[in-house]
């Protein structure tokens, strides 16, 4: 399942924070595209964070830095996808100081936990990921019931569907959860390069943190927008 767009009724600010998230993420990885070789590979370790190094107490800023870089387009492309459909919402109710401080905070977790699980590692992590489930644990104790386009794939066939955002962020986190206890028995703990207790650590963290940026007055406003809509619908 891929989300492509949600119901943002009651949305009041425009979300300036995620768009300069998107648009700085985006510059990194041009950037970083642009590197050669041994120039690209020394640029990830410079910024990346190294569990090796940081559990040791040393370049500590690469928990956020790390935030900002990314292994391919792909992972780019995803991390911004649930970042553009899921953060204008979470950010319209932080406000925008508060959202970017949440973000990077349960970014910084996010690497913490991986880093936690293997200390030893010498592989740079690198990735929004896990800022991004902070975002979505917000959005599901937020918006439990928002409605979210999302992309099913049958095949070779391709449809859409409407689906309550606790289906759609809750298979998410089930299926890291899943891939996450299965990658303990790897020494890296990252099967086929993905960290999945960053994302476990982020989604944790959001669902910690994210009554302390919350405005409940602008929650409430969101969702009476939505219920209100919904109701309406139903009574045609």
């Amino acid at each position: 399942m891929i989300p492509i767009s949600d119901d943002n009724r009651g949305r009041r600010s425009t979300p300036y924070v995620s768009y300069i998230l998107i648009i700085l993420n985006i510059l990194v990885f041009l950037y970083q595209f642009l590197l050669n070789g041994d120039a690209e590979y020394t640029f990830i370790l410079d910024w990346g964070a190294v569990p090796a190094q940081v559990s040791k107490g040393d370049r500590l800023f690469t928990l956020v830095s790390c935030i900002f870089l990314h292994g391919s387009w792909l992972h780019l492309g995803g991390n911004m996808l649930f970042l553009w459909v899921f953060g204008d919402n979470v950010e319209d109710v932080m406000g925008h100081v508060g959202f970017i401080l949440f973000y990077l905070l349960t970014g910084i977790a996010a690497s913490a936990s991986q880093i936690w699980l293997n200390t030893d590692s010498l592989i740079p992590l690198v990735g929004a990921s896990g800022a991004i489930s902070g975002v979505l644990a917000a959005y599901i104790v937020l918006f439990p019931r928002g409605r979210v386009v999302s992309l099913i794939f049958l095949g070779i066939f391709v449809t859409t569907v409407l689906l309550p955002a606790w289906v759609m962020i809750g298979y998410w986190i089930a299926l890291q959860l899943l891939q996450g206890f299965l990658s303990l028995g790897i020494r890296t703990a990252q099967t086929g390069g993905v960290a999945y207790f960053a994302h476990i650590g982020g989604f944790l963290a959001g669902l910690a943190l994210v009554w302390l940026f919350a405005d409940r007055d602008r929650t409430s406003s969101q969702r009476a927008a939505r219920q209100g809509y919904e109701t309406n619908r139903r009574n045609r």
